[in-house]
């Protein structure tokens, strides 16, 4: 039981992570029109379609951040299986990723960022791991 609710809070807290750098994304760095909606496809479309390059890495970073920080707490919640439960928090973060990447207008090249969801829950269960053999 105590390995689902790792699962759960690490998903809770990744999420916070992800949104905390699209919300500094989307009001700070690369702010939307001035009554744009998330829920205005076709405009959401129209404003992702002005946006760098670098707005995209952005949000990459937020979705990367989502995994592996959501992997840590989840980790280092676990007692007995660290790694699984990260992994298990970056394929739901992942199967997200997937469902977003195929509803919302995105670059071809932020595809690449499918796989590294996986590498970064892999990184925090890891370091969790490392760091309990090491006391």
């Amino acid at each position: 039981m105590r390995n689902v609710i790792a699962v759960v809070v690490g998903l809770v807290a990744g999420m916070a992570v992800n949104m905390a750098i699209v919300m500094l994304n989307t009001k700070v760095l690369f702010p939307m029109p001035e009554g744009l909606d998330w829920e205005d496809k076709e405009g959401f479309a129209a404003y992702l379609g002005t946006l760098p390059w670098t707005a995209f890495v952005v949000v990459i970073a937020a979705h990367l951040g989502q995994s592996f920080f959501g992997g840590l707490v989840a980790a280092r919640m676990s007692k007995n299986k660290p790694m699984l439960v990260a992994l298990i928090v970056g394929a739901l973060t992942m199967i997200g990723g997937l469902m977003m990447l195929n509803s919302t207008p995105h670059p071809t090249w932020m595809w690449i960022e499918v796989p590294l969801y996986i590498v970064t829950a892999w990184a925090a269960g890891n370091l969790v791991i490392t760091s309990r053999t090491s006391l």
